[in-house]
């Protein structure tokens, strides 16, 4: 049986809708709801959504901390609501899937960006003392992505969803790999899934600017979520990419964002398995909708990145791909990442 959202709608004025889609008494039988906002268009969006929600009880969300999560779950209990609806960017949806998850309620998911496929995915990823944990977590019963706020978010927010719908190539070769040398059963359907909302963005000529494409890359970041529902772990959409990613957050918090450092993690990758068609195809998509490619892209050196790739196969113990695969030394990394950017720099 195939779980999938009640609704997914993507396009402008979507916001509307939801005190529509919280009369259906699959998410709310009494219709008692709260709404979790993030600390940026909190106030905006809580006025536009208050003729549509009448008194539902609005809560801010001020970080993507699991502190945060734990908080809003408590006050979501102490107030016995239905249901709860998570509207913002990608850590004010994390912390309301985690709040819910925790409280045993469903929550409705409304994305006012695209920066990652946070957006359907059964993952939370939040931020605690030792760094940026993944935390398991039921996928949103309701996505609702609206255009007019994707526009008014942050290009560089919206622009690194593409890099972490883009890595999912690199993680479906990874599960290949795992599949040859370990054993480790495929998805059919996930990777179909993983893979097709990869290759919906790889190839496009048109950008952020465009209704059409947002509603390709929201549609996609969608699939890449349900795929990872599917597959019953992140292993289609994070392979050595995230590995990579994971390790420089580790080692030097605040150097990117997720989307962004996925995509270098997905290019670097394909160069270390030597597939310059892929690597080409992916570089020239990342550089297309002006991501970086390189370390040296958002302030690493090759000695930082050859220390996070290092570091990269610890961030998911028992997960197999390109890096635990070719089991580089470090002296091997420094040179394959300078080759790397030599090869990719301009």
């Amino acid at each position: 049986m195939l779980m999938a959202p009640l609704t997914v709608e993507v396009r402008r004025g979507a916001v509307a809708q939801l005190g529509a889609l919280l009369a259906d008494s699959r998410v709310a039988t009494s219709g008692r709801v709260a709404v979790a906002v993030g600390a940026g268009q909190g106030d905006h969006i809580s006025s536009m959504i208050a003729p549509t929600l009448g008194e539902a009880e609005v809560f801010r969300v001020p970080d993507g901390s699991v502190d945060s999560a734990v908080s809003l779950g408590a006050d979501l209990r102490k107030g016995a609501y239905e249901a709860v609806v998570g509207i913002g960017g990608g850590k004010t949806i994390d912390v309301t899937k985690y709040a819910a998850s925790l409280t045993g309620i469903p929550m409705v998911a409304v994305a006012t960006n695209l920066s990652h496929d946070g957006i359907c995915s059964p993952v939370s990823s939040l931020e605690h003392e030792g760094g940026k944990g993944s935390f398991g977590v039921p996928m949103p019963l309701a996505i609702l992505v609206d255009l007019d706020f994707v526009h008014g978010a942050p290009p560089s927010l919206v622009r690194s969803g593409v890099g972490d719908v883009i890595s999912n190539l690199s993680a479906i070769e990874d599960w290949q790999l795992g599949n040859v040398e370990r054993g480790e059963p495929i998805d059919g359907l996930a990777v179909a899934m993983a893979r097709t909302s990869a290759e919906a963005v790889l190839g496009r000529s048109d950008s952020i600017e465009s209704d059409a494409f947002l509603t390709v890359l929201a549609e996609s970041l969608v699939l890449s979520g349900m795929s990872m529902v599917i597959a019953g772990s992140s292993r289609p959409s994070s392979g050595g990419d995230h590995e990579i990613l994971h390790a420089v957050d580790q080692l030097y918090p605040g150097t990117s964002n997720h989307g962004e450092l996925a995509g270098i993690g997905a290019a670097f990758c394909f160069f270390l398995r030597e597939d310059e068609r892929r690597l080409s195809l992916v570089a020239d998509c990342l550089r297309g909708h002006d991501l970086p490619v390189t370390p040296g892209d958002v302030g690493l050196t090759a000695e930082q990145f050859t220390e996070a790739v290092m570091l990269a196969p610890s961030t998911r113990p028992g997960r197999y791909t390109i890096l635990e695969h070719l089991r580089l030394s470090e002296a091997e990394v420094r040179d394959r990442v300078e080759e790397y950017v030599r090869a990719l720099g301009h």
